[in-house]
């Protein structure tokens, strides 16, 4: 439910501003406010803030939420409420986890909750599995496997399979709990892990499939690898990472200081405590369940949360092509550009379903450098291309999308680093051949719809033929010819104007 209080906002927004959604999460580690405005399928985030107020801590051993807990949730929930309100934030909703839903004073932070209004959804096992299944399936849509999702408190598995969420369980191995299980000797919490997931009936029911993490102590284990393997992209979603090697972090992990730790860019000082707990359950799972290997998912229960409320039509929209449309509309001259750029070029290129859904996002992006220093517009492209917040991509996609902004926007014909070491040189080949036939259509165009919708290009035997309507030619201008010519070479072909 989302709190009443937050269902309107309190004062009156701008005209033409976008209604923004709330989640505040109570989980066992962490409590978290996140801010959320823009397109229902995919929208972006205005304000994350975290407070590790470890509600699970101890949990196991005497049955509450220790008392400086308590005090953190109170102050975490009173900042948390009020920023909302001055965000002028429409609905917010509240939801709570396994350390609230197993404490014996659980009830005293809800009604702690209560007094500022705010109504605490208090998530069962199942719920908060189903929750984090949604999640990964929102920013990985093709995910086929089972879903992980590691907190303080407890481990939820899903299974996920064709965009939905089938079966689900939950187990008491958060990782607030995992010291006191490794604590009793060697072994014995994977001996728990094969007990556990035996007697649930999940033995060996990811075999041969992916395994993907969510949780924030799973993300750091990534993040480190990231950090010691020299990783050129510090995007942590969708980074793969093999079940031999995360027995080997945990083997460092064990033998390194928190000193050590701490010099890793972005790996957070409250992970650094749980990363070999983390990484030692993580092995016992994969085992456990024989998946192939593991993939990060930045997207979990929050995000799961908010894609449970889409339609069926809004679930089945391409996440990816979302955000660049959204991306393009905003940072672009011309709304409607992309669409039409994509659909006049594709008849050069007998690609498949992926590729040319990756074509497709560098045409939403074609005009997103525009405002940049004219002598920096290619990097502002490939800058874009590369580390934008985009999910339902991996590595290899977001150089390729790199390379044909870069193309587009006046690069030279190179791959400047590091694209060449998350794509192949073919695959980057092709994509600067896309940015050719972007950056003709953008000067063809001027970037306004009419020109696109009355010219046609095509290939023909030899030739590169751009086919221009009566009383257009004197859009076939030097800087067009140009354009054209050099097109026509990377394609191997020779250009010809037809009018």
């Amino acid at each position: 439910m989302a709190t009443a209080l937050f269902r309107k906002p309190p004062r009156a927004q701008s005209e033409g501003a976008r209604p923004r959604t709330a989640i505040i999460d109570i989980g066992s580690n962490s409590i978290r406010l996140v801010v959320y405005e823009g397109p229902a399928r995919l929208p972006a985030i205005l304000f994350n803030e975290k407070v590790m107020a470890g509600l699970g801590k101890g949990l196991a051993e005497t049955g509450a939420i220790h008392a400086g807990g308590l005090a953190s949730a109170r102050a975490a929930l009173g900042r948390f409420a009020l920023l909302a309100r001055e965000m002028q934030v429409s609905e917010l909703r509240t939801v709570a986890t396994a350390a609230v839903r197993d404490a014996s004073n659980g009830g005293e932070l809800m009604a702690m909750a209560r007094a500022l209004d705010l109504e605490v959804e208090l998530l069962s096992g199942v719920e908060e599995a189903t929750a984090a299944g949604l999640g990964v399936l929102s920013g990985i849509p093709e995910a086929d496997g089972v879903v992980g999702d590691l907190g303080g408190g407890s481990l939820e598995l899903v299974r996920v399979v064709a965009g939905t969420v089938t079966d689900r369980v939950s187990f008491p191995l958060g990782v607030l709990r995992l010291g006191a299980i490794r604590a009793r000797g060697k072994g014995v919490l994977e001996r728990e892990v094969a007990r556990m997931v035996e007697a649930a009936g999940w033995k060996g029911r990811g075999k041969g499939l992916p395994f993907y993490m969510v949780g924030g102590s799973w993300r750091s284990l990534a993040k480190l690898d990231m950090h010691l393997s020299n990783y050129p992209l510090p995007i942590v979603h969708h980074y793969p990472l093999a079940i031999e090697r995360v027995e080997e972090l945990g083997r460092r992990v064990e033998g390194a200081t928190k000193a050590d730790l701490k010099t890793v860019p972005d790996l957070s000082s409250a992970r650094i405590p749980s990363l070999a707990d983390a990484a030692a359950l993580l092995v016992a799972v994969t085992r456990q369940l024989g998946s192939s290997g593991t993939v990060v998912s930045a997207y979990g229960l929050r995000e799961g949360l908010l894609f449970q409320r889409l339609s069926a039509e809004e679930r089945l929209q391409d996440p990816l092509i979302v955000a660049a449309r959204e991306e393009g509309q905003r940072s672009g001259r011309f709304p409607e550009h992309g669409d039409l750029l994509d659909a006049w070029l594709a008849p050069l290129f007998r690609d498949g379903p992926e590729s040319a859904r990756l074509r497709h996002t560098a045409c939403l992006l074609a005009d997103v450098g525009w405002r940049a220093n004219p002598e920096f517009r290619a990097e502002r492209g490939m800058e874009i291309g590369l580390h934008g917040n985009w999910v339902g991509i991996d590595a290899a996609g977001r150089a390729i999308v790199a390379q044909a902004l870069y193309t587009s926007l006046g690069g030279a014909l190179d791959s400047p680093a590091p694209l060449e070491r998350l794509a192949t040189v073919e695959a980057l080949a092709e994509a600067m051949r896309w940015g050719l036939a972007m950056r003709l259509g953008q000067r063809l165009s001027g970037g306004v719809a009419r020109p696109l919708k009355r010219s046609r290009l095509r290939l023909e035997g030899p030739s590169l033929v751009l086919s221009l309507a009566d009383g257009d030619e004197p859009l076939y201008g030097e800087a067009v010819e140009k354009r054209h010519r050099a097109l026509a070479m990377a394609m191997a072909k020779e250009p010809v104007l037809e009018t």
